[in-house]
């Protein structure tokens, strides 16, 4: 049997915080019915789902990239390298007997078969429970972190470009998770 992993990630478009990325490989009879794109899942879908993914999948993993690394190596390698790190850390029962299914354009750098879907995260299960995963993953990091740099507000928008982010940058300047490569408009 040929096992199928979704890899998608979430936080490519944050001026703050890691990129995230998650590998999902379903177990036979898992209740799809519950896996949607995380973007178009409430918050309490996606943690509901992240808790049966987690409980009924196969496998799962997740893996992140910092902000300096982010800065270091720029957006889309990195996320290629959480990507290639979520992967990494699969069972190796799987790793070999599987083809993996990306979501966008690119592939990580990993040794086996693989295709890139665009828009995968609505159209494949597997990519899709890796979306959630990803996305709860990192929401619940900048929810932790917001405990420490409250004055940015992250615990609301996840370090997303919202107008209040912004001019909250503008008024006390970057935390130390800001990516400084990214342009942070002001207006």
């Amino acid at each position: 049997m040929k096992y199928i992993c979704g890899i998608d990630e979430a936080g490519r478009g944050p001026l703050a915080g890691p990129v995230t990325a998650s590998v999902v490989a379903l177990s036979e009879g898992f209740p799809v019915e519950i896996l949607s794109d995380s973007k178009k899942l409430s918050s309490k879908k996606r943690l509901q789902a992240e808790i049966i993914i987690k409980k009924s999948a196969l496998a799962w993993s997740v893996a992140w990239a910092s902000p300096a690394t982010i800065d270091s190596i720029n957006i889309h390698n990195a996320t290629l390298l959480t990507m290639k790190r979520a992967f990494d850390k699969f069972p190796i029962w799987i790793k070999t007997n599987c083809e993996v299914v990306v979501d966008g354009k690119f592939i990580p750098s990993i040794d086996v078969p693989a295709t890139a879907v665009i828009k995968g995260d609505s159209l494949i299960y597997e990519i899709m429970a890796a979306s959630i995963l990803a996305k709860t993953a990192r929401d619940r990091w900048m929810g932790k972190i917001s405990k420490i740099y409250p004055e940015w507000g992250f615990e609301k928008h996840k370090g997303y470009p919202t107008k209040e982010h912004r001019q909250r940058c503008r008024e006390i300047g970057l935390s130390p998770i800001h990516r400084k490569s990214f342009s942070i408009s002001f207006s």
